[in-house]
């Protein structure tokens, strides 16, 4: 597999990973993962973290594609996780949601953990509802982009890094994203063509061990670009 590198440095290594493919192993999964791949092309990386995440800072779902951190030495993987859990560095996805989003922008706030109904999922709780205690607090800040015929492509910024925060809190108002199996609606309206969801990784910015401000931005790949350019031209008829 070719994976794109979008940065690379002595420390850091940022890629664009594709969707379909899981960023590193866990409990039973035997298919190759992207971590896999990376130390295929360079074994150095190894020595960052441990088995099986090594350098991995930050994960992406398997059908999300887009902007993804690495660290090549311990000293970076501390240093960047600091970073994440002081909230300094900013992430923007892309996403197209169902529906038509009536405000422009808003914030999502919530508590989030695992549901108790269904432990592949995460579930929104409002602060004080039975069963909120000890969850963990997410907040989701998004802005409408553009709007089409049954969807809403929406830049989502989220502010706190909980797992599938972006999918939840988005199924939690009513909008799941696109083709998301696990939280959208039964038997949702598909954007024809569209074969996973729609959720990408755009933006990226934070600081080196060195110092450096960077900035990170990655393009929306040609599956999701094609039925952006299909549902504007639907407008239009």
């Amino acid at each position: 597999m070719n994976i794109k590198i979008l940065y690379e440095n002595d420390d850091i290594l940022v890629v664009d990973k594709p969707a379909g493919v899981i960023v590193f192993p866990e409990s039973n999964i035997k298919e190759k993962t992207l971590i896999d791949y990376l130390v295929e092309k360079n074994s150095k990386l190894k020595s960052a973290g441990s088995s099986p995440r090594y350098g991995i800072v930050h994960r992406l779902d398997k059908d999300t594609s887009g902007i993804l951190l690495v660290a090549k030495t311990n000293q970076a993987l501390f240093f960047l996780q600091k970073q994440f859990k002081n909230r300094t560095i900013q992430k923007k996805y892309l996403a197209l949601v169902i529906g038509e989003v009536k405000e422009n922008k808003g914030s999502i706030e919530t508590l989030i953990d695992r549901s108790p109904k269904d432990r592949k999922k995460q579930k929104a709780f409002l602060s004080g509802e039975p069963g909120s205690e000890g969850k963990r607090q997410a907040i989701t800040e998004y802005k409408v982009l553009e709007k089409y015929e049954g969807y809403t492509l929406l830049e989502v910024i989220p502010k706190t890094g909980r797992k599938h925060q972006i999918r939840c809190h988005l199924a939690y108002i009513h909008h799941p994203i696109a083709v998301d199996k696990v939280y959208g609606f039964k038997n949702p309206p598909v954007p024809e063509g569209l074969t996973r969801h729609f959720l990408h990784a755009s933006y990226l910015k934070f600081e080196t061990p060195n110092g450096e401000i960077k900035e990170i931005k990655s393009e929306l790949p040609e599956d999701l670009n094609k039925i952006i350019k299909d549902l504007k031209s639907k407008n239009y008829e």
